[in-house]
């Protein structure tokens, strides 16, 4: 799952709030935001969730799908979010994130 261009969709864990990103690294950047390492956006809304995410084969495609999204109203990203996870289920796991990855002290016991 490292280097490899990604446009994905965040959230909080009451789905109420979505952020569209992109990446060249989709592990390292969920990784990112769980741990809050960025201040903005994300972490002012408590948006740790990936919930989305489509592969691309370069970042122009990633950057142009990105810009796409977040043209799009909410209810189409929710729809689009729905089509491949219905109950809005935390991704990360999926692409090889652990609680180990997030917060080594807390596995090293």
């Amino acid at each position: 799952m490292e280097k490899q261009n990604a446009v994905y969709i965040m959230t909080n864990y009451l789905n109420t709030t979505f952020y569209v990103g992109v990446t060249n690294n989709l592990l390292r950047r969920v990784i990112e935001h769980k741990k809050e390492i960025n201040e903005g956006f994300t972490s002012k809304y408590n948006l740790n969730k990936l919930v989305y995410f489509e592969l691309t084969l370069s970042i122009e495609d990633a950057l142009n799908r990105e810009k796409q999204l977040k043209n799009w109203k909410r209810d189409w990203k929710i729809d689009l979010i729905k089509k491949t996870n219905p109950h809005f289920r935390d991704l990360s796991e999926d692409i090889g994130i652990t609680k180990a990855l997030i917060d080594p002290e807390s596995s090293s016991g």
